[in-house]
């Protein structure tokens, strides 16, 4: 077992990530980060809290989303064009997931 599959199975077993799905071009495990990161691996949880929100702006400043940071605990909807497969086509692969994570998050 390589260095990396050794530490993705003890953050598994130590709660900090799950198994969200298979990517459906390379067949590789797609993870979730859980909060449990955080104590983990802080440095790590910092990076991709960091992505997040880069991701995050990015997509606001496309118009994909709609974000009002005017509240302590910013809204965040989907606009028309983030439903639009026209539009959805012209973002980058890791925008495309970020978009995807976020309808996800929000049809809880």
């Amino acid at each position: 077992m390589s260095e990396e599959d050794s530490l993705i199975e003890d953050l598994i077993l130590g709660g900090a990530l799950e198994v969200a799905g298979i990517d459906e071009q390379t067949g590789e495990f797609l993870y979730n980060i859980t909060p449990k990161l955080k104590n983990i691996m802080p440095d790590l949880y910092q990076e991709h809290i960091d992505t997040v929100n880069k991701n995050m702006l990015t997509l606001w400043e496309k118009g994909y989303l709609n974000i009002d940071f005017m509240v302590d605990d910013p809204v965040v909807t989907v606009t028309n064009k983030g439903l639009d497969l026209k539009e959805i086509k012209k973002l980058s692969k890791e925008e495309f997931f970020a978009l995807e994570e976020v309808k996800r998050l929000l049809m809880r």
